[in-house]
Parts: structure tokens; sequence; C-alpha cells
């Protein structure tokens, strides 16, 4: 019989630390005499009749450890009455699948190893959360990996925009990815000090429209002109266009495409530019003059280095997978506490009553939320007088009041 041997997947889409998780993992078993396998593809690879297998040996390994990306190609399959190549298993005697992705790749690959289980393949199964979103709701609201290197490169990016609005005295409204949550736009712009972010758990009190956004922006814009600052970057997290109702969607005059369950295909559009053009049209009609431009921070955060907080977690992690497969613990999402504990995380721990798990949110009541809104320029009851200059009704650009609004 073949060598003992792992295989390694990664779903869904990159985050700065994947070949971190990979590398440790890889070398830590090559240590133990397994042979490690990586499976381009992500789980397409697994239904496929020829897999694209690589094998790892210590000088690959070493060489991806702190590399951006994933030396394993990867894929947002996801399996729905395709067959399983379970000789792929077999032949290379298969004794751990370490998947790598979200909850939706470890929910997957848990439904393959009990698959293959029921096949008299017996096969561990120890998944690696990964996201840059931060939304997986991990113990001790632990960051997932990936996460704090794609708001560092956000940062960088953010930090020279600014710059920019600076230097040339005008105004760039810029989008970030975070589908559920907005922890990636919050990171962004309070470690950057942008007068005006926008995520969708702002809106907990309010239905949320476009016409909302585009009043918070131009608060802050006349905020700022109030007090002769001329400039700025307002960050808005692409998570509030996956709360907008539909309705504002189908008459926002954007041309979207549509996927096949007919919802509106957002990675296709460039949130920036919409609401860009929207501030920009709502400033003509006010007879405001402010210059604008978009910035949108979108696939370029995903790839980037990690930076040394995520090389340290992904090792932690990457150990964590041997230290509870040695265990004889299977079907979990390996997890870290502050101390560096390591501890297995079952699905059903995380899921509710329908199988679902909830996004992790930004907790705006948070005191730490709560003074980084205070930190934001906007306008307040004591500049409605100075703010009649550029609009008759100040009271409808009032920060707590479009949050409040029925």
């Amino acid at each position: 019989m073949a060598s003992k041997s792992i295989l390694i997947i990664c779903g869904g889409g990159p985050a700065p630390g994947i070949n971190a998780v990979i590398s440790t993992v890889a070398k830590i078993f090559l240590k133990d005499g397994y042979r490690v396998l990586g499976l381009h593809e992500g789980f397409k690879g697994i239904f496929s009749d020829k897999p694209e297998i690589k094998e790892f040996d210590f000088a690959h390994a070493d060489r991806i450890f702190s590399r951006g990306g994933s030396t394993l190609i990867m894929s947002r399959f996801k399996p729905s009455d395709e067959k399983i190549n379970t000789e792929l298993f077999i032949q290379n005697n298969v004794k751990l699948l370490v998947s790598i992705g979200g909850d939706d790749t470890a929910s997957t690959a848990n439904r393959i190893t009990t698959y293959l289980s029921k096949e008299n393949i017996s096969i561990a199964n120890i998944h690696v959360p990964k996201t840059i979103d931060n939304d997986l709701p991990l113990p001790d609201r632990n960051p997932t990996f990936g996460f704090h290197s794609a708001k560092d490169e956000g940062v960088r990016i953010g930090n020279t925009t600014y710059e920019d609005a600076r230097t040339s005295q005008n105004w760039f409204v810029m989008s970030t990815m975070g589908r559920s949550a907005g922890h990636l736009a919050f990171g962004i712009a309070t470690s950057c000090h942008f007068p005006m972010m926008v995520i969708p758990e702002m809106f907990n009190n309010t239905e949320i429209t476009f016409d909302k956004v585009v009043r918070l922006i131009i608060s802050s814009m006349i905020k700022r002109k109030i007090e002769n600052i001329n400039y700025g970057v307002a960050l808005i997290s692409e998570g509030v266009f996956h709360i907008m109702p539909d309705s504002e969607l189908e008459n926002c005059g954007i041309n979207f495409t549509y996927d096949d369950h007919g919802h509106p295909e957002l990675g296709n559009v460039s949130k920036s530019h919409i609401f860009n053009m929207l501030v920009q049209l709502k400033l003509k009609e006010l007879g405001i003059s402010i210059k604008s431009r978009p910035v949108e921070l979108g696939y370029e955060l995903r790839c980037c280095r990690p930076i040394g907080f995520d090389l340290t977690l992904c090792t932690l992690l990457g150990l964590g997978v041997k230290k509870l497969y040695d265990e004889g613990i299977s079907g979990c999402i390996v997890t870290a506490n502050s101390k560096g504990e390591v501890s297995p995380l079952y699905l059903k721990d995380l899921q509710d009553g329908e199988g679902k798990i909830s996004p992790r949110l930004v907790d705006i009541n948070s005191e730490f939320a709560k003074l980084c809104f205070q930190n934001l320029h906007y306008l307040s009851e004591d500049d409605f007088d100075k703010a009649k200059e550029y609009v008759a009704h100040p009271e409808e650009y009032y920060f707590n009041n479009i949050l409040k609004e029925a």
C-alpha cells in the first residue's frame, strides 16, 4: 500500500496567509513521515477523473511560507450530484483531509468525509477557517487569518489616498470588501482617520437606502467645508449593497447583470463608482461645488503578503491541525484563543436551528465603536446655522437623524 498521506484543499477566495498554513501543515506532517498532497481547484478536484495534484517537499513548503496568494489554485466549486473520485483517496492512502476556507468549505468537507466513511474509506477532516471579512463567529472574538493583513494593505492604500485628497484638496469615495459585515471598512477607516465611514451594522434602526448613504457622505463634506477643510475620504463597505432592499437596486439606474437566482451580480460593478456618481448628482442638485473621485479596494487586498500577525496565527493553526489529528479529533474547525491555546470547534456549535451560521458583525454598541463614530466628521446640531449656507434643511444631514429615520 502507498505511504500514508494527507490532502490539502483550498475553497472560496484568497486570503493572505493561506500559503503560511499550507507550508506549516506540510512541514509538520513531512517531519512525521507522511506524504503531503495539495489538490488544485478545491473541491472540483475531488469530483474530477483527472485531479491535478501537487506533492509537497520541504523545499517547496519552505519557499511559499511568507508569500501572498495560494500555491494551490482555488475554486468556488460547490458539488451537487457529481460523483466523488474515491480512487483519489484510496490510491494515495489519504488519512486526513485538511480544508482551508470559510464555513461553506468546512461543511462541504464534512459532507465529503461522511460520504467516504459510508464507502468504508475512513478519513479525518480538520478545517482551517479563513476570510478577510473577519465574519466567522470564532470564540474569544479571535480574528480569522488574513483579515489583519488585508486591513494593513487597505490602510496603506487608504493613507496614500488620503494624502492625495489633502494634496489635491478634493474628496475620494472609497469602497471595500465585506459581504455581510463591516470589519474591514471599520478597521481601515478608523486606522486612516477618514472623516466618514458607512458600514451595514450602522443601519440597525432604519432601512438602508442610497439616499441615506449619500446624505451621510455629504454631511461630512459640509461639516469639513464649515471648518475650512476642503478634502477627505469617505469609505463605504460593500456590505451595504447586500442589505439594500431590492426596490433600491431596481430603481437606482444601474444596469446590473443577474445570476441564475435573479440576484444582481454585485461583483461585476464598482461600488465606489456608483456611490461617487450618486454623491456628485446630489451635490449638483444642491449647488455645492466639491470634486470627488472613486477608489475601489477590492481584489488587491486578497493576495497581498501576510503581515507578522497572520504569519504567527497561521503557524499556530497549522501546528494545531497536527495536534488535533494526533489526538484523534475530526470533523472540526481548528481555532486558537488569545492565549495561543488550540482547540476544536464544531460546525453544530456555530449553526442555528436551520443549520445556518450567522456572521459575526461589528459590535457598534461597544465603547470602541462608539468612540470611533464620535471621531468622524459630520454635521451636529451646533452646525445647523452655518450649514444653511449649503443646504436648506441641515437636520436632514444630521448623522443621528439619518440612522433613525422611519
